[in-house]
């Protein structure tokens, strides 16, 4: 399930104000640090692809994504968007290559 709070529905309005709707991709933004997160881009509907429409707009992602990502929240404060899902971090720092521990 995806959630996209009114703020953010707001701002992707405001984005797409003059242009033409086309549905916002959620994908996976690699496996850095931090672990892995999610990203917001714009991108066409696939076959394996869940679609959540809020005020006009469809949000789209990966059913297979979905599954380990559920819920996926999508909200904006101020800066930019945050998006928030049930993936976890890995237990230390895998993605850096640093060989320390991430904080």
């Amino acid at each position: 399930m995806i959630n996209v709070t009114k703020p953010a529905q707001e701002q992707v309005k405001l984005y797409f104000e003059g242009k033409e709707i086309t549905p916002i991709r959620i994908l996976l933004n690699g496996d850095g640090c931090g672990g892995p997160s999610l990203a917001m881009a714009l991108d066409e509907k696939k076959e394996t692809d869940a679609v959540f429409t809020f005020d006009g707009v469809e949000y789209i992602m990966d059913k297979d994504l979905m599954e380990k990502a559920t819920p996926v929240d999508v909200d904006f404060a101020g800066t930019g968007f945050r998006l928030e899902s049930s993936l976890k971090p890995p237990a230390g720092c895998q993605g850096c290559g640093s060989g320390t521990c991430c904080s």
